[in-house]
């Protein structure tokens, strides 16, 4: 017999099974032999901790091996091609999805495999550099795949988000992301994962050609190609592209054929050049800019769980999450990273860029989360009034990333080093005298943030500060460092596509896909918007 229930027990009992099973045992008189945790999420709200479980409870039989069938991918190497362009989230599910719709994926992506990628990330610190096409936004796995790997999404209308995860599952992620309110995957885990995703793609009879950079679309009509100064017609469409791959040490032009599933992700600002001087319609995109936030992670354990002794022995390291309102805008906080670590996520030339990430134990000795502020296009003629001069257009947004992002590079004296405060310096308008020890490996620097950026931004951020510091004792203290800039929350752009087909809205077989595009924020919400496309492709080509 199998038994479905809610509790809401004391975290020593959540996170054993012989303990829930024991509480079964002597609260609900169910004889459990086994139990599974559905779903799991903890109640911090009063001093007393609570953690809520739904679990389903066996009583005389034996559990199944895993809660879902897997996934099935079969031979695909002499079927139609579909071109994926990016090999992050929105890619990889799109070429699993195109597998199992029988469907051959061609996965182009412009940086190197996951592996390999993190060797020229570890060069930041001790160069001072970024590689431009191997970096945390550039390569396999994406944006996501060195920055966290966490996999709560709120966008649940638009597909099967449990199918996601039981699909990373399947790759050799933990199933406890199935049960947890928050499911994390971890940094240091998720390459695995990636890798295994790639493993199926290629054991199928799919391609992945990694330093392989689109230039060009091939589109069917009178020019084969479309040329930087040339404008697309109406009714024109998408057959391939164009891709430079080095080969031994040279430099070669590819063409690869069929529709194209566009996935470049949110850092591909050459690619945004290209699709508007192409006469692709893209649009400027509201999105969110402010700084990362770095905590002790014992003194938000301490603030959320309400105790001196921070999380004690049975709970994670504590989260949060806070939104308010200043002068007509939202500020909110923004990829929650406790114990983790501040990295570099620039991925070009005069860039200072930072993220957050965590491995899996999350058991570093800061937290750390982006504190933004929400832009809109039409807030442009404020940004005018203030220091960044910049034309309003469907590339206006992106410029304004470029410029934030370049001044934090000159106060950084032009390295990867990260211009920083004191939380109570940053809110009181003065330089730090000092700083805070970090995780951010390259090194911090003493800056007036306050002062250099956008007036927009940091009058909000210090009032939000303010507001949360109240709310939450503790929070707005000199122990707490704010680190410039963070400034790649989603895209800055949107390519417009039809509702429907989820084509280009003027032109056939271009797929526009996931956060790159403007149509997904993180792993789990991209990951859905690529198994989409693929859905749509093979309708096209069907």
């Amino acid at each position: 017999m199998v038994h479905e229930l809610t509790l809401r027990v004391l975290p020593q009992q959540a996170y054993n099974e012989q303990s829930i099973i024991a509480y079964l045992r002597q609260d609900k008189g169910i004889n459990a032999q086994a139990v599974r945790v559905l779903r799991r999420s903890i109640d911090a709200r009063q001093r007393t901790i609570y953690v809520n479980l739904t679990v389903r409870a066996y009583v005389d039989e034996e559990p199944p091996l895993q809660d879902f069938e897997p996934y099935v991918y079969r031979d695909v190497s002499d079927r139609p091609a579909v071109i994926v362009v990016g090999a992050g989230p929105g890619g990889l599910f799109a070429a699993l999805r195109l597998i199992e719709l029988g469907f051959k994926p061609i996965i182009v992506e412009r940086g190197k495999d996951v592996r390999e990628r993190k060797k020229d990330i570890a060069r930041i610190r001790p160069e001072q550099r970024v590689d431009p096409e191997s970096n945390y936004s550039f390569g396999e796995g994406g944006a996501g795949a060195y920055s966290d790997g966490k996999l709560y999404t709120r966008s649940k209308k638009r597909g099967n988000t449990d199918r996601i995860l039981q699909i990373f599952v399947q790759h050799g992620a933990s199933p406890a992301i199935l049960s947890d309110a928050h499911p994390h995957i971890g940094t240091d885990r998720l390459p695995r994962v990636i890798e295994n995703m790639r493993n199926t793609i290629l054991s199928c009879g799919g391609e992945v050609h990694f330093q392989t950079k689109m230039t060009r679309l091939i589109v069917h009509g009178s020019k084969s190609i479309v040329h930087s100064s040339d404008a697309l017609a109406s009714n024109q469409e998408v057959v391939g592209i164009e891709a430079e791959t080095t080969m031994n040490y040279e430099l070669r032009t590819m063409n690869y054929c069929g529709p194209v599933i566009l996935a470049t992700g949110h850092s591909a600002r050459d690619v945004y050049r290209y699709l508007a001087s192409a006469g692709i319609d893209i649009e400027a995109k509201g999105l969110a800019i402010g700084v990362r936030l770095e905590h002790p992670a014992e003194l938000i354990d301490q603030i959320q769980y309400h105790s001196r002794q921070g999380r004690g022995k049975w709970l994670p390291a504590a989260e949060y999450s806070l939104v308010t309102q200043v002068q007509g805008r939202g500020v909110y906080s923004f990829c929650m990273c406790p114990g983790g670590f501040v990295v570099p996520a620039a991925s070009g030339p005069e860039q200072v860029v930072v993220n957050g990430m965590s491995p899996s134990n999350r058991n570093g000795r800061w937290s750390n989360s982006g504190m933004v502020v929400e832009v809109r296009p039409e807030d442009f003629e404020q940004f005018k009034i203030d220091k960044f001069k910049i034309q309003n257009d469907s590339l206006s947004l992106l410029l304004l990333q470029e410029e934030i992002e370049r001044q934090c590079w000159l106060q950084a004296n032009q390295k990867q080093t990260a211009p920083a405060q004191r939380m109570t310096d940053f809110v009181n308008g003065r330089l730090s005298a000092s700083l805070n020890s970090s995780s951010y490996a390259p090194g911090l620097i003493a800056s007036p943030l306050h002062f250099w950026m956008p007036e927009f931004i940091t009058t909000r951020l210090r009032e939000a500060f303010k507001l949360w510091g109240k709310q939450k004792r503790g929070f707005l203290t000199q122990e707490a460092t704010v680190i410039g800039v963070e400034t790649r929350t989603s895209s800055p752009v949107r390519i417009l596509r039809d509702s429907e087909t989820l084509q280009h809205v003027r032109v056939e077989g271009l797929f526009p896909c996931g956060e790159g595009a403007g149509y997904a924020g993180g792993i789990v919400s991209a990951a859905v918007d690529g198994e989409r496309c693929a859905e749509s492709v093979a309708a096209y080509l069907s």
